[in-house]
């Protein structure tokens, strides 16, 4: 699972919510009691699903928070600039405008404002309001306006998970001293690959370990007694040796994480990750009170969540 700050999920609330002494979920560093949970102390309200009504959510969620390198075409309404949206640019930057006029617009930056989404529209309307090359950004809360679903359409995003962040210079003729910066990045960028049977589901390795982690768009409460009804049946497991260990919390949805033995690969996940996406949509139609042990195994998952945004 990822290395980042965050807190365990016995002090987090249910359903999602933040409590007082969590850091803030707005990635301020301060807890939320004196950030967006402080009456009148943070200059935006706190957006516990900023990404709701977003083409791909989930995918755009991975993007942002799970996965390295991957980037995906941007149809913005009115215009015909290319817009490509990236899960990481250099520096972090927000956006770049690129030498004829295409828009680079970056997921993993290092401002927050409380609504990442809200962020992500105004980065794209400054960068829409120019054609000259360079770096745009914010250096404040952007205040009302369009957050990025609003001037999006609505069509699925087609992502392209890369090796490396060799899509960087796609655009420019090769120099020697980008190519020994990407080097340097693309070392800390672990494989990853998305599946293609499921949506927002991605295979990754960290060396030592194997993960599955998918973004799911489920209410989390009804979630977590869908997946505490299969692991009460067996019906949990992935693929042989594998293990449903926990999940990540992140801007509103739940990311079920499973480990995986060394040499398992992004293949032979396919089928198995297909049929547990069926086994799980009946557990969730299936309602009714949980059995003890399903109730039992709910705790436990509950007990392995991460929170990180």
């Amino acid at each position: 699972m990822a290395k980042k700050s965050r807190t365990k999920a016995r002090e987090s609330p249910p359903a999602g919510e933040v409590g007082p002494r969590q850091p803030c979920p707005c990635g301020s560093g301060k807890r939320y009691k004196a950030c967006h949970g402080a009456a009148g102390g943070a200059p935006a309200p706190y957006v516990a699903r900023p990404f709701e009504g977003m083409p791909s959510e989930c995918d755009v969620i991975a993007m942002r928070e799970l996965v390295p390198a991957a980037t995906a075409p941007l149809a913005v309404k009115e215009t015909d600039r290319p817009v490509r949206l990236c899960s990481l640019l250099p520096a972090a930057a927000p956006a770049m405008v690129r030498e004829g006029g295409a828009i680079w617009l970056g997921l993993q930056v290092q401002h927050q404002y409380g609504d990442p989404a809200r962020d992500l529209g105004a980065v794209l309307e400054k960068a829409l309001a120019t054609e000259e090359p360079g770096v745009i950004g914010l250096a404040s809360a952007p205040g009302d306006g369009p957050r990025l679903q609003d001037l999006v359409s609505d069509s699925e995003l087609d992502i392209t998970v890369h090796d490396g962040f060799g899509y960087w210079v796609d655009d420019l003729e090769e120099d020697p001293t980008v190519t020994a910066a990407l080097e340097q990045a693309n070392a800390a960028a672990n494989p990853t690959v998305r599946l293609a049977s499921v949506e927002a589901a991605y295979w990754t390795s960290v060396g030592s370990k194997e993960h599955l982690r998918w973004v799911m768009p489920h209410p989390e409460d009804e979630l977590l007694s869908a997946l505490a009804r299969l692991h009460a049946a067996g019906q949990d497991v992935i693929a042989d040796g594998s293990r449903l260990v926990g999940m990540f919390r992140a801007h509103g949805l739940l990311a079920p994480v499973w480990d995986l033995p060394v040499g398992t690969g992004a293949e032979v996940l396919e089928e198995p990750a297909a049929r547990f996406g069926r086994d799980l949509a009946d557990a969730m139609a299936s309602g009714g009170e949980l059995s003890a042990a399903e109730r039992s195994a709910r705790a436990g998952l509950a007990n392995r969540q991460v929170t990180i945004r």
